[in-house]
């Protein structure tokens, strides 16, 4: 969900990666995630639910997490479960808002992300509205996509039953939004700023645009993302230090 790594989602035969610290991406299939195709080419209304409940990605409205960086130019990261709807392909999706601020209080990005739940607990990520501003505070907003809109297509944000070694691609929006994710671990245990948490979720996140990138998240039941590091292609870190459930 978080956007900025910067700092947190099918057709069968699109290539995932699959890759370990260090190593350079390869592609290989889908590795576990049993009877789903993703990216969806297009998503069946009658197949999703009211609400998104997903326990390593709980997105009742009202919900707030707030992450802080450290290093030469921190920032802060708000998410925020908003009331707003959205229908995508006919599918009403939660609106989601992510603003990034730097040490000064700047806003230096701002997203509207888009998820829905299916009906076996899945959460997919329809696309999102994000714009980007610069030191001049220039807006960008080459980062958008939307499902359906100039051949992009919904991803798979969080699996219903995470297992070691399943693949999926998260963003499917060729050229501007192709993150993929590994699920490394469901078994962690991990301290943060904001408290201490068992049973965690892992996931090793890439994405063919940036090859040399390699990050890290941690995903608590019933809280969801609680932490974000850079473990190849850079240093950066974003650590949960505030949470209120909707």
């Amino acid at each position: 969900m978080i956007r900025r790594s910067p700092l947190l989602a099918l057709a069968a035969t699109l290539p995932l990666l699959v890759t370990g610290c260090g190593s350079a991406p390869q592609p290989s299939p889908p590795t576990g995630v049993d009877g789903l195709r993703i990216p969806t080419p297009s998503a069946d209304p009658d197949d999703f639910v009211e609400g998104i409940d997903n326990p390593f990605l709980p997105l009742e409205p009202g919900s707030r997490w707030v992450y802080e960086t450290g290093g030469v130019d921190p920032e802060t990261i708000t998410v925020t479960v908003t009331d707003d709807t959205r229908v995508v392909q006919g599918v009403k999706t939660t609106v989601v808002r992510d603003v990034v601020r730097d040490s000064d209080g700047a806003v230096v990005e701002e997203t509207f992300d888009w998820f829905a739940q299916d009906a076996a607990g899945n959460v997919w990520y329809f696309g999102e509205d994000t714009t980007e501003y610069d030191d001049r505070g220039r807006p960008d907003r080459s980062g958008s996509w939307e499902a359906g809109v100039d051949g992009a297509r919904a991803g798979l944000a969080m699996p219903a039953e995470p297992r070691v070694g399943d693949g999926y691609q998260q963003e499917a929006a060729p050229g501007r939004a192709e993150d993929r994710a590994e699920v490394l671990s469901v078994d962690e245990s991990l301290n943060v700023a904001f408290d201490s948490y068992t049973d965690v979720l892992q996931t090793e996140d890439t994405t063919p645009l940036e090859p040399g990138l390699v990050e890290r998240k941690y995903y608590a039941p019933g809280v969801g993302l609680v932490l974000e590091e850079t473990v190849l292609g850079g240093s950066e870190r974003a650590e949960l230090v505030a949470y209120e459930g909707g």
